[in-house]
């Protein structure tokens, strides 16, 4: 009797055991969406003039480059989200064949551009003018900062 009963809670076990293994390999093959918005897509802070002007131009030529990779994942995509996480479900856009080779492909598009900008960006951005610099962090702070309010223009 005791041996039917070990035998029988192992078994019931087991069964458990794979079904939980079965709804977790199913859950992933229906969450496996792109997001529209992928990489970096904000800033750690936003800086005065006072504060840019105190840094070295290292300094400023990384602040440089993460505005811009922000700018360059966020921007282009703001007809479908401001922010990462949404997907072409989530939109209701169908997941076709089509619909996500073309998402892979903006997406590998903007990892290509971005990795060209910043190549050509850490050769000859160490000539520009420092206030020039300087004002082009804060001219794209700006435009970050602009995307809290993005809402605000659409109509319902």
């Amino acid at each position: 009797m005791k041996a039917k009963l070990t035998l029988l809670s192992a078994l019931f076990f087991l069964v458990m055991g794979i079904g939980n293994a079965q709804n977790g390999t199913s859950k992933k093959k229906s969450d496996n969406s792109l997001s529209i918005i992928s990489g970096k897509v904000n800033i750690s802070k936003y800086h005065s003039r006072e504060q840019l002007d105190d840094m070295s131009k290292g300094e400023l030529l990384t602040l440089y480059i993460e505005r811009i990779e922000v700018i360059v994942n966020i921007l282009p995509n703001i007809a479908f989200a401001t922010k990462p996480g949404v997907t072409m479900k989530s939109l209701g856009i169908p997941e076709t064949k089509e619909n996500r080779k073309a998402l892979e492909d903006n997406i590998e598009a903007s990892d290509d551009y971005f990795e060209s900008t910043v190549e050509f960006q850490t050769k000859i951005l160490p000539y520009s003018d420092t206030n020039d610099l300087i004002a082009a962090i804060l001219f794209y702070e700006s435009t970050l900062k602009s995307l809290h309010t993005y809402n605000d223009f659409k109509e319902d």
